[in-house]
């Protein structure tokens, strides 16, 4: 998890119209009562704001802070818990669909909002995602360690084979470090850090 410029989350011009108010209706002709089962979840008025919702995160994973092309419009308070929060943009994160899934019906969950530069690093060679926990306010740091936990995202075979990918691809030179930063940019602040511990050890 990375931070994110917030400035970025500008709400889409058509998305009042075309999906809170949408949303809203619905839910007032659709009570939660009345509803069939297994047909339960409001309807999905959203996905067609997913493409700006990806230029917000710019195509990165809330959660694994990777290239994700196609991606889901994850409910970060789930629709479960509050179906009025369904149609609202500030509740929205870009996330992998196998990590939304992954994140389900969970509360206690890190917002990728709340995160800061430097809570989250990736250890190289591993490839591991770990805390900082110097750098996490107290407060957060139990929360930042099962965030890990139940997203699987400390070293889950599916994510560690998408981080040793990109870093396979930055060896190789076919990608340059600003590349990977684009893709992947744990990964290269990981790099970046073992390239200066690695000029600091020449020079002695």
């Amino acid at each position: 998890m990375i931070e994110i410029d917030q400035s970025l989350m500008v709400e889409p011009d058509e998305f009042d119209a075309k999906c809170r108010k949408k949303g809203a209706q619905w839910l007032v002709d659709h009570p939660r009562a009345g509803r069939k089962p297994g047909k339960t979840r409001p309807k999905d008025f959203w996905t067609p704001f997913k493409p700006a919702l990806a230029d917000a995160f710019h195509d990165l994973c809330a959660y694994g802070a990777m290239y994700e092309p196609v991606g889901t419009v994850d409910h970060f308070l789930p629709v479960d818990a509050d179906e009025t929060l369904a149609y609202e943009w500030s509740n929205y994160r870009f996330a992998s669909g196998w990590i939304n899934s992954s994140k389900s019906k969970a509360l206690t969950i890190l917002d990728p909002l709340e995160v800061r530069e430097g809570w989250f690093e990736i250890l190289l060679p591993s490839l591991q995602l770990v805390v900082v926990p110097e750098r996490v306010p107290e407060p957060l740091r139990e929360l930042t360690v099962n965030t890990l936990t139940r997203l699987h995202l400390r070293d889950d075979e599916r994510v560690l084979r998408q981080r040793r990918k990109w870093y396979c691809l930055y060896q190789v030179g076919k990608l340059t470090l600003e590349g990977l930063r684009d893709v992947a940019p744990l990964i290269a602040t990981a790099v970046e850090k073992q390239l200066v511990a690695n000029a600091a050890l020449a020079n002695k």
